[in-house]
């Protein structure tokens, strides 16, 4: 029987992601290990996981040695990054990983990742394409008592909401443009802010479009969202697709103030929030799986998610023992109950 094991890489706290994975192939009914790999031995998803391995840190020479090692000792398929800082170096050397080991990495092109791992190539992109974006200011001769507020700043290479500022007044503004590295600055948009997340599969080919509200965050992530089959949405983001390109789970940020679209920023990878989409139907677990197991399997548009969920996150944790083993310190002390 074939095996399709999956890699996931700085798996850190994607819960969700590694049992979404395990879900859609128990669905599927095929033979799927995930294997959770991380820099560190206590990053949560690594004891979700079927199987676990540590990483080195991404910019360890290493780093890409590593990973051919575990695709070929565990007959890897497919290799999931999740984060930013892996997107160049995975997009850059997709073919020596993939002309060394039986794994395709799920990972868009070089020019379509180093445009959005880039603020302002990302700007510049959409504004030649005339889509709607937020007002980029130019930062030389900038004179921030001359600025109208509020105005949002933010590494032009940023990820995770790090660094990235509501700026209320010029006494902020002086102290942001000291703090960041390379920022952009731009105006603060109004309206609703949403994620969509856009499956493309390996031929190009859009699968679906689920846009989400984002009702709250913590840390940069969303921690509340509602599933919103918003047509002027997916309209935009179908446009925005077909020009950008890309491959697998792609996830758009956008704010929408009536009909009006403001992007904000596209990342070509799985958002810490898709579990979200994959729940209501929107599934890229199983499109990966289908595609996973021959050309012949080809994937229809699908846009029969179900509308209208809403979802609220929340933490969990996970205890080991000294030995590194999970378990239930509940069931134990009551075990040792004489």
């Amino acid at each position: 029987m074939d095996h399709y094991n999956v890699l996931i890489l700085s798996a850190g706290r994607r819960v969700e992601l590694v049992q979404e994975f395990q879900k859609a192939a128990q669905r599927l009914g095929i033979v799927s290990d995930i294997v959770a790999g991380d820099t560190s031995p206590y990053a949560p998803a690594l004891f979700l996981a079927d199987k676990s391995v540590l990483l080195p840190k991404i910019e360890d020479p290493l780093y890409l040695e590593r990973i051919i090692e575990v695709c070929n000792a565990e007959n890897i398929r497919l290799i999931v990054p999740t984060i930013d800082t892996d997107l160049l170096l995975l997009s850059e050397n997709k073919a020596r990983i993939e002309s060394e080991t039986d794994a395709i990495v799920l990972i868009s092109s070089i020019e379509m990742v180093r445009t959005c791992r880039d603020k302002i190539l990302t700007q510049l992109f959409l504004e030649k394409h005339e889509f709607g974006v937020p007002k980029m200011y130019e930062l030389d001769n900038l004179d921030p008592a001359r600025c109208s507020y509020p105005m949002f700043i933010k590494p032009k290479s940023g990820s995770s909401s790090i660094n990235a500022y509501k700026v209320h007044n010029e006494a902020e503004l002086r102290t942001y443009l000291n703090l960041i590295e390379n920022p952009i600055l731009q105006e603060y948009v109004a309206g609703d802010e949403y994620t969509v997340d856009v499956f493309v599969d390996f031929t190009g080919n859009i699968v679906s479009i689920c846009p989400r509200l984002r009702m709250a965050t913590r840390g940069g992530e969303i921690s509340k969202g509602r599933i919103s089959k918003d047509p002027v949405i997916i309209e935009d983001v179908r446009r925005l697709i077909s020009v950008l390109g890309g491959i697998g789970h792609l996830t758009v940020q956008l704010k929408k103030d009536g009909d009006v679209i403001k992007y904000i920023e596209v990342n070509p990878r799985f958002g810490g929030g898709a579990p979200m989409s994959i729940q209501s139907g929107a599934n890229s677990c199983e499109y990966l799986y289908t595609q996973l197991q021959g050309p012949g399997q080809t994937l229809q548009y699908n846009e029969n998610y179900m509308d209208g969920l809403t979802f609220m996150r929340f933490d969990s944790s996970i205890c080991i023992d000294r030995n590194g083993q999970p378990i239930n310190p509940s069931a134990h002390r009551k075990g040792m109950v004489t």
